[in-house]
């Protein structure tokens, strides 16, 4: 597992910013959402604090998308 290299790209910031712009929501609406500060969220967009699964789940049944789509494994926003 050592030998193995990971490539990838966090997708996540830029899908959630995506999704709230595209539902019209501000940031101080997805943080109420997700009962966290506007600052704290705003932090998850741009990558300067990770984002708890807790929040991941709850944007997900939010937006009705998959995990898969936010996390950016996946374009297609079905489950």
């Amino acid at each position: 597992m050592d030998n193995m290299k990971h490539n990838f790209t966090v997708k996540y910031p830029e899908r959630i910013k995506e999704l709230r712009q595209d539902n019209d929501l501000t940031q101080k609406e997805v943080a109420k959402i997700l009962k966290v500060a506007q600052t704290t969220y705003s932090q998850y967009e741009l990558y300067k604090r990770p984002m708890p699964i807790e929040c991941l789940m709850i944007l997900c049944k939010f937006y009705d998308v998959s995990a898969d789509y936010i996390l950016g494994f996946t374009n297609s926003k079905i489950h």
